[in-house]
């Protein structure tokens, strides 16, 4: 599978190992899983389905998809998991069933179009049914044996709107129900006869958008959380609406996510991130907790004495049932990622920024150390000073702000650092001076005491924004690239203009070869440029790849190999002299942003606009 996306030249480049992923798409409805072992979670993250072993927290990846994964299910005994995407309007959105044991493809079932919606398995794992997106609308019954389609039908009636959700009997292999805008229907299979039949059930007056559903282990009844944040208990044989609720308080932003319990009882999710316990007819909290990010997913380990819940801010949580205290097991971040770095001389943490927040890592067993927040802004990029005792940050509204990185506490900000935000930031060894890009162009340097903070210098050449700053081992010199195409070598010490290097592309990342003679470039025209510092001549020229910008690069401390990674969402290693790409690192599906090889060359962590950071090991002994 994985050939497929590399140019036919490349087949004999190896594979890059990817040790871990620090992602999870908290808005995938119901897409975090409990499998039925106990042992472990399964849930999307982008194109690829992660399982998870809860004790361990050993990784392993299901790579098929070729766009985003939108639904997940997993069959009764857990020996099935089926997965659904979406795809470009007009074009098959597919289905894929895996081996769970195997952690392998069975088989691909291709009928829906655009997107599917949602996936259900019968109780003793049959059949499977498919809900297509809105530009399809069609029920698809499979085979699961026969790895084929039964039958199909519009899953909905002509004036009312999608169906959203289904769910399956918990006994009988021959009875599901979809719902959604305005639309709630009990299906029956008639095999022999290759036809699914649908009865809308009736609501009387309450019209309803339907967001969520959950079927009585007996089969009794079945739930329906809906937008105005009630809930419709249905009697599946009479197709009766036997109750609902609550009368007062409805659930803010929506019933997103129900589970009924073996023992009675509901568990319901909020799109407020409310968390409750409750019973019919009055569902009134009986315990309840608050959690952060609206609650997309709640799935239950075992009978339910434990249960595991996703929400949209990609939080995981941990929730025993007596005590109904949560834990938080699993963050990540929910925008896009902008900026990877490691501290210096330490592979041991590392740190990322997203939208308003600064994350620090702890790189082996991929935990949240520190959350750095500053809401409404966007920090563009990061640097660690040498001596370890400040993050240095760049934010969009023109300030330069500096944290402690064990207490995320606010040091000192510089304030109107650039007109249109600070775009780019880079430190000196000797912890004395940091500098800037902003959006309009101008590269400033800062004098750093210990108590002050004062502008040395504003070097105005580049046109557009400052997108990647480079500083040189001694700090005598720095490279700056811009989306304008130039790139500018600096003198430090007198404090103007070197050398410039002109290219017809937006200039994204930019580094020093160790012994400092050469830059290599890289941008949207795809092309890795190598360039002569003492003149700005260019040497060679490598295509970088086949399709989009490359927005990340770095180069090991001995100069031998470099990587880079960008929209075509493959990570290269390339051999510097040579300049042949060694190996290839197929995970991500968003737009890579930044990449980093970490100390000591053991790992390499790149960050995607998807909030996906992936960890890689190296592939060379150092």
């Amino acid at each position: 599978m994985e050939e497929q996306n590399l140019p036919e030249t490349e087949t004999d480049v190896a594979e890059l190992e990817l040790e871990a992923v620090i992602g999870f798409n908290g808005h995938v409805p119901r897409g975090l899983k409990c499998h039925p072992d106990q042992e472990h979670l399964i849930y999307p993250l982008g194109c690829t389905i992660l399982i998870q072993a809860i004790n361990t927290n050993e990784q392993k990846f299901l790579h098929g998809h070729d766009n985003n994964v939108s639904c997940l299910a997993i069959s009764n005994k857990g020996d099935y998991i089926a997965s659904g995407q979406v795809t470009f309007m007009g074009f098959k959105a597919d289905v894929i069933l895996w081996d769970y044991k195997k952690r392998e493809l069975i088989t691909r079932l291709s009928l829906h179009k655009g997107k599917i919606e949602a996936l259900s398995f019968s109780p003793n794992e049959l059949y499977l049914v498919s809900l297509g997106g809105p530009d399809d609308g069609c029920v698809v019954v499979w085979s699961v044996a026969k790895r084929d389609a039964i039958c199909g039908s519009p899953a909905a009636g002509l004036n009312v709107g999608n169906a959203t959700t289904v769910v399956f009997s918990r006994c009988r292999d021959e009875m599901f129900v979809t719902a959604g805008n305005g639309t709630i229907r009990v299906w029956e299979l008639d095999l022999p006869n290759r036809k699914i039949w649908p009865t809308e059930c009736q609501t009387g007056q309450k019209k309803r958008i339907v967001m969520s559903t959950g079927m009585a282990s007996d089969d009794g009844f079945f739930y329906l959380g809906t937008t105005t944040g009630d809930i419709l208990k249905m009697n599946p044989r009479t197709k009766l609406l036997a109750d609902t609720g609550p009368a007062k308080d409805k659930f803010s932003l929506g019933v997103t996510a129900i589970k009924c319990l073996k023992m009675g009882g509901l568990l319901v999710g909020s799109g407020a991130g409310l968390l409750v316990f409750c019973k019919s007819p009055s569902y009134k909290p009986i315990k309840k907790i608050q959690l952060q990010g609206g609650i997309s997913s709640i799935t239950c380990r075992g009978e339910g004495h434990q249960f595991f819940v996703g929400t949209e801010e990609s939080h995981i949580y941990r929730v025993n049932f007596t005590d109904f205290k949560e834990t938080l097991i699993a963050t990540c971040h929910f925008e896009a990622v902008q900026d990877i770095v490691f501290p210096f001389g330490t592979a041991e943490l590392f740190a990322t920024c997203a939208k308003k927040d600064i994350r620090v890592w702890h790189t082996t067993s991929n935990r949240e150390l520190l959350r750095i927040t500053v809401p409404n802004m966007t920090c563009h990029g990061i640097d660690f000073m040498r001596d370890g005792k400040s993050i240095i940050s760049a934010w969009d509204d023109g300030k330069i702000r500096a944290f402690a990185p064990e207490t995320g506490r606010l040091l000192y900000t510089i304030n109107s650092a650039h007109r249109i935000g600070v775009t780019a930031i880079a430190t000196t060894s000797d912890c004395k001076r940091i500098i800037s890009g902003g959006g309009e162009g101008e590269v400033r340097v800062w004098q750093i005491g210990c108590q002050t903070q004062k502008l040395e210098e504003a070097l105005k050449e580049h046109k557009s924004s400052v997108s990647c700053i480079r500083v040189k081992k001694n700090n005598e010199e720095c490279v700056t690239a811009s989306t304008d195409g130039t790139c500018i070598i600096w003198d430090l010490v007198r404090l103007r203009r070197n050398q410039m290097i002109l290219a017809n592309t937006l200039f994204q990342c930019v580094c020093y070869h160790p012994e400092e003679f050469q830059i290599i470039t890289s941008g949207t025209d795809r092309k890795i440029a190598y360039w002569e510092v003492f003149d700005g001549t260019v040497i060679r020229e490598l295509e970088g790849s086949l399709s989009g910008s490359i927005n990340g690069m770095d180069i090991t401390v001995e100069g031998k190999h470099f990587v880079t990674g960008g929209h075509d969402h493959l990570i290269k290693v390339w051999d510097y002299n040579e300049g042949e790409v060694t190996h290839v690192g197929v995970g991500h599906s968003g737009n890579i942003m930044g990449i980093r090889i970490s100390p000591e060359n053991r790992y390499i962590i790149s960050v995607s606009a998807d909030g996906a950071i992936l960890r890689w090991r190296y592939p060379f002994a150092s």
